[in-house]
């Protein structure tokens, strides 16, 4: 038989694999799970009773139909965890006179005094403190022009209404348009133009990305090159009234060789 060999030094007992649970695990004090007048049935079922929801039927016969233990074997273990204070049977009669079997689990023996808590004092969080509120910027002086046109766009439609501070803010982009050479009717043409449908729950952000993001940029400062002249158009054609030969010529008459000969017999 070869023996397995392993860097981490070797030692007897029992190593912990560890595993942490973050759900379907029940929590076990060492007191019962190390208790050492527990047989080691009355422990499995105490630990099978421990993970049960409230409700849960935990009788004889219920426990002999899940575990291969006898009667014999888990009614022994029950009164091993009654004498140990962990389990508690109480027979009471209901309002309809029957007899019932009340079954109480309890995580702590109820024959034992419980351990003091100790306080785990926490620290004191910091106080809260309030941010300081941040001042406003100041709003630009009035351009009465550029304030006029914005002031008047709710005229073409109702839901461009703006704000005093609205249109102190967007002026100065305005302002831009029309130090372009860029009329108040073609301002306000393009701020209206093309609106989408239904209600504009901000009308100073559309109307601040219109005048920002459609600037049209700034005429060029040097004049334009002249065109240069077309070439001299060629005269037309004409009908030699001689010898009806196609000529070119500003006007009708007669060709060259006609006028040459004409000269000639004169």
């Amino acid at each position: 038989m070869t023996v397995a060999q392993s860097s981490a030094p070797a030692r007897a007992g029992v190593v912990h694999i560890r595993h942490r649970h973050t759900s379907q695990f029940t929590v076990v004090g060492n007191h019962f799970a190390q208790n050492q007048d527990l047989s080691l049935v009355a422990l499995g079922i105490g630990l099978y009773v421990q993970s049960l929801p409230d409700g849960a039927v935990i009788s004889i016969k219920a426990l002999s139909g899940r575990f291969k233990e006898g009667d014999v074997l888990i009614a022994r273990a029950l009164r091993e965890l009654e004498e140990a204070g962990y389990l508690e049977r109480e027979r009471v009669r209901t309002e309809e006179g029957r007899v019932v079997t009340v079954t109480r689990w309890h995580e702590w023996p109820r024959t034992h005094p419980r351990p003091p808590v100790e306080p785990t004092e926490c620290p004191a969080p910091p106080p809260r403190v309030k941010p300081e509120p941040r001042p406003e910027p100041p709003l630009p002086p009035v351009d009465q022009p550029a304030a006029d046109l914005l002031a008047a766009l709710r005229r073409h439609d109702p839901r461009l209404v703006l704000s005093e501070k609205d249109v102190r803010r967007l002026a100065p982009a305005v302002r831009a348009w029309l130090d372009r050479d860029i009329g108040p009717h073609q301002i306000t043409r393009t701020l209206t133009a093309d609106l989408p449908v239904g209600r504009i729950p901000w009308p100073a952000r559309l109307l601040r990305y219109r005048l920002t993001s459609w600037l049209p940029p700034q005429l060029p400062t040097t004049p334009l090159e002249p065109r240069p002249a077309a070439p001299p158009r060629p005269d037309p054609l004409q009908t030699c009234d001689g010898c009806d030969r196609a000529f070119r010529a500003p006007a009708p008459g007669l060709c060259r060789d006609c006028r040459t000969a004409a000269g000639k017999a004169a």
